[in-house]
């Protein structure tokens, strides 16, 4: 991973490789399948960049392997049949976020300031807000959140969230000023609009949404159109996927900001 540096981090019983680089309060970058791809580690950098220490956690796949399609597809299949993902749960988390909110924890323990950042992406979208329980997590950003699986009606709304990860959420922004970013194509089958509905409902003005048409996705990947920050941005001033890049940044700064208040 060039300009990071790697390290063994072990919570709840395990051991992960965790790439850290930068400086700056704390972003939780999560890649998404097939893991961190060069885009992935790209857009951690422009995180880095931004003025912020990433903390990027290999959750699946291999480092800086091009994702491509049979490569992903054998890595969504071991992580479908994984006891650390439940795919297809809409009222709970995944077990893998307990190991999340504790690198979490540790990471704003090094680095201090108001809070962390958190940015899920594809398979790991809603862990990031999943992790505002018991986690210092300020600023969740939710890439094209695709769990659970849409594969019926009732799981097209769902937010892979328990009924306490949600009341935590509430409280982190009504007690300490988090606010949760969310990001889509609005054509993307695997991140429908019924989600981004619900979750419009449940937060509020505490929730802002991006979401974008894919004909201005990046058409040297196929469509429909999936990763707003990474395979899919075209990373040209006044793209609209770039208007987005450039919020995410911005909301990382306002969030988590040591003048910003509560």
């Amino acid at each position: 991973m060039p300009g990071f540096a790697a390290s063994s981090l072990e919570f709840e019983g395990a051991a992960r490789c965790v790439y850290r680089a930068g400086t700056g309060p704390a972003v939780i970058v999560m890649s998404e399948i097939p893991g961190i791809t060069p885009q992935v580690a790209a857009f951690a950098q422009r995180v880095v960049q931004a003025g912020y220490t990433v903390f990027m956690p290999l959750l699946f796949g291999e480092p800086m392997r091009p994702p491509e399609r049979g490569y992903m597809l054998r890595v969504i299949a071991k992580s479908c049949i994984s006891k650390e993902f439940r795919v297809l749960a809409a009222n709970e988390s995944s077990p893998i976020v307990d190991w999340l909110r504790a690198l979490a924890r540790h990471a704003h323990g090094e680095c201090g300031g108001r809070g962390v950042g958190a940015i899920g992406m594809c398979f790991t979208g809603n862990f990031a807000l999943a992790m505002m329980l018991d986690a210092p997590v300020l600023a969740p950003v939710l890439s094209q959140p695709s769990l659970p699986f849409a594969i019926s009606k009732s799981r097209r709304p769902g937010l892979h969230a328990s009924a306490e990860e949600l009341a935590a959420a509430h409280e982190k922004i009504d007690n300490h000023g988090a606010r949760i970013l969310a990001l889509r194509f609005i054509q993307d089958p695997m991140c429908p609009g019924e989600r981004f509905a619900r979750l419009r409902n449940e937060f509020g003005s505490a929730f802002e949404a991006i979401e974008i048409d894919q004909k201005y996705a990046n058409p040297r990947f196929p469509k429909p159109a999936h990763s707003v920050l990474t395979n899919h941005l075209i990373d040209e001033a006044g793209q609209p996927t770039r208007e987005a890049l450039d919020r995410t940044l911005a909301f990382l700064k306002e969030q988590l900001s040591p003048t910003t208040q509560a």
